[in-house]
């Protein structure tokens, strides 16, 4: 009789050739149920000319496709059993191999079963066909080596560990006919477990069905009174029936588990123990025999083997993996040590054009400039840093009058104390009077704690008040009394602080205009403007142009972690022909701008049309030929070009405009006749030229042609 057992998830397929079968939760039966339901001894199966059911007094019966059996009753091929939880599927009536003899025990002298294991129908997904169990032990023999040479063969030709594991215990079970197969091992994700006695170090990693599939069955469902003995001995242990083994009598996880048939061996490799594979039929009494020992120990020499390969294909993948991470951050900090070095020499370009000019004897690093205009600014910036006076900042928006503020600041005596700013435009009045003479709780809805002004925050250091202009008649009239009495009082206090701030205000309005005008006062324009700065714009010092752009191009694209692209001479000539009235401000815009646009270098036509339209270039898609014609045309349009543009930036003096162009006043007064601009010029008397030497060389050059 050939019978399929499902119970609490496992599916187990048994034969029997006994004439009578018991069933219970009893360690006698020849099959032991697990379920609450089940009496110790139910039911038994009575096998001869026809199969019968007989329930041994029950206690909740058993039925036979859903009906009660009252006594006893006949059985046939595909009737289900319902035990409690268990389902019995009668798949085959009648007796077996009528060439099985019983075998004897040798080391327990008792009667081995009566069957051969029972083999799995389906067997591992890697090649293996199931072999037949009828028949002559010779030719199961001869079966099971083939069967265990495909084995050795999958097992080798898988790196992966996890799938290795599976793998191995897969094998396992179809070689012995096992219902459950798990595989132990110490350290997280398998690793090695040298010497290892303590069970409780071992963690399953595997635990598969007879069928293929994942068993979820913590270590606590296996015993691990078994496993700690063999871990202790370091050789495999077989059962027949665990649950009458005297060498288990003392292990609660037997009687708990209600384990019949064990096997259990180590894993082991170069006399380390890799792990161990515990196998178990919970159903059937001598599942295994002496000759499965001894086949899953030859299994277990390989797996072990595979273990050891599979681990060094997972060390070797993770050295090429770090390789091939190494060489990208090698090559990622290459592309950065090449932009630095670019941008170093962007930087070098800048100083050593600033170096040709004299900057002072304090360290202003961070201010772009080499123009008269610049040289000027920091020569006033020299006499007033060591003061502690006030001083009044004025230029138009986006000139860099914070950055002076802060140059004055940490070149000055109190560089180790606050630097404090406040724009006095961005706030109303009542949070501006709190953020600078503070406030404490509850003076006002909202206050819920305490607040140091900024006044008192910098006290010891410097207060740059930007845009003082913008402040109300109310706060220049408190402002104004701070700076006379050198004590605010915060907001909502009856008690005043005693506060050391060296005052530095800016303003783009004209303060004197506005004190005329009545909108400021006049007495907190004399507190303020003890010392006073003019920032020119940057269309007053054209020449800073090109390297204002290349510093803040840089910058740019340092903090868009690229390359920084080059800029062209038509583009440095399109920037610095535009007035620019955003002043530094705009054109840092502009150059973060490009930076998105540009790849190897700035193009005429990534600059912004309105710039372009201001500097006379063309807008359009792509630029034609620069020479149109001959090449004296070519030449002649160019200079009337040139020269009229320099008049008109010279607003019509011909000095100025010669010294730009680099000729004398009489060249330049010769190219106005020549080309009909004398209209152009204006804003000095007609005096007569003297022509210079270089000048009467070109005039007999000019009379020869």
């Amino acid at each position: 009789m050939k019978l399929i057992i499902v119970e609490d998830g496992a599916r187990t397929a048994l034969e029997f050739d006994k004439p009578e079968i018991t069933l219970g939760r009893a360690i006698d039966n020849d099959i032991r149920l697990a379920g609450a339901h089940s009496s110790r001894h139910h039911c038994m199966i009575e096998q001869g000319k026809e199969a019968w059911v007989h329930d041994l007094g029950s206690a909740n019966g058993v039925q036979v496709n859903g009906v009660r059996v009252e006594g006893k009753k006949a059985l046939k091929e595909g009737d289900v059993l319902s035990i409690g939880s268990a389902r019995l599927y009668i798949e085959k009536l009648g007796s077996g191999d009528p060439s099985r003899t019983q075998r004897i025990d040798p080391k327990r002298g008792e009667a081995a079963p009566e069957t051969a294991p029972p083999v799995p129908a389906v067997l591992p997904d890697f090649g293996i066909g199931g072999f037949e169990t009828h028949g002559t032990d010779e030719r199961r023999d001869l079966e099971r080596l083939r069967t265990f040479a495909r084995v050795t063969k999958a097992l080798l030709s898988e790196t992966e560990l996890s799938a290795l594991l599976r793998l191995i215990v897969d094998s396992a079970l179809a070689l012995v006919g096992g219902e459950r197969g798990f595989v132990l091992m110490a350290g997280k994700g398998g690793g090695t477990a040298e010497d290892v006695k303590d069970p409780r170090e071992m963690k399953v990693r595997v635990a598969r069905s007879f069928d293929r599939t994942d068993i979820a069955v913590p270590s606590t469902r296996i015993s691990m009174g078994i496993t700690h003995r063999v871990l202790e001995s370091g050789r495999p242990l077989l059962s027949v029936d665990a649950g009458r083994d005297e060498r288990f009598s003392a292990m609660a996880s037997v009687e708990e588990l209600r384990l019949r048939s064990v096997i259990c061996f180590p894993i082991q490799l170069d006399g380390k123990t890799e792990g161990v594979l515990y196998l178990d039929n919970r159903m059937q009494r001598g599942a295994f025999r002496d000759d499965d020992l001894e086949l899953v120990d030859l299994l277990a020499g390989q797996a072990a083997i595979a273990i050891k390969n599979a681990r060094l294909v997972s060390e070797l993948r993770e050295r090429n993996q770090r390789l091939l991470q190494s060489s990208e951050q090698i090559q990622s900090l290459n592309e950065q040590l090449g932009r630095k070095v670019r941008d170093r020499d962007s930087e070098l370009a800048v100083v050593r054009a600033e170096l040709g000019r004299e900057r002072g004897r304090y360290d202003y690093a961070s201010i772009v400039g080499a123009s008269d205009e610049m040289k000027r600014v920091f020569a006033e910036l020299d006499r007033l840093i060591s003061t502690e006076l006030p001083v009044l900042i004025h230029g138009e928006s986006g000139t860099g009058k914070e950055l002076i503020a802060r140059a004055i600041h940490y070149n000055g005596p109190r560089r180790d104390k606050p630097f404090v700013v406040e724009n006095c435009a961005a706030l109303p009045d009542a949070l501006l009077e709190s953020e600078l003479f503070g406030h404490v709780r509850g003076a006002f809805t909202g206050a819920d704690r305490a607040k140091k002004g900024l006044l008192e925050q910098a006290s010891g250091g410097t207060l740059f008040l930007d845009e003082i202009g913008d402040m109300s008649t109310e706060m220049q009239k408190k402002l104004l009394r701070v700076l006379q009495e050198g004590e605010v009082r915060p907001l909502g206090s009856n008690h005043v602080v005693k506060v050391d701030v060296r005052m530095l205000a800016a303003s783009h309005e004209d303060l004197e205009q506005m004190v005329k005008a009545g909108t400021f006062r006049e007495d907190l324009y004399y507190r303020v403007n003890v010392l006073a700065l003019h920032l020119p714009p940057l269309r007053a010092r054209r020449e800073d142009i090109p390297l204002l752009a290349n510093a803040l191009l840089t910058r740019a694209a340092r903090e868009a972690n690229r390359p920084a692209p080059h800029l062209s001479h038509d583009v440095l000539a399109a920037l610095s022909s535009y007035d620019w009235p955003g002043n530094v401000r705009e054109l840092e815009n502009e150059m973060r701008r490009v930076i998105l646009l540009a790849e190897d270098g700035v193009r005429i036509e990534h600059l912004t049309p309105a710039i372009l339209t201001r500097a006379h270039v063309p807008v359009t898609p792509t630029l034609g030929p620069l020479v149109v014609g001959d090449l004296r045309s070519a030449v002649e349009s160019f200079e009337r070009t040139a020269i009229d543009e320099a008049l008109r930036r010279a607003a019509g003096n011909k000095s100025r405009a010669s010294k730009e162009l680099g000729i004398s006043r009489f060249a330049l007064q010769r190219k106005l006749e020549k080309y009909g601009l004398a209209h152009a010029a204006s804003g000095e008397p007609d005096l007569e030229v003297v022509p210079e030497e270089g000048d009467v060389e070109a005039l007999e050059g000019r009379a020869e042609e």
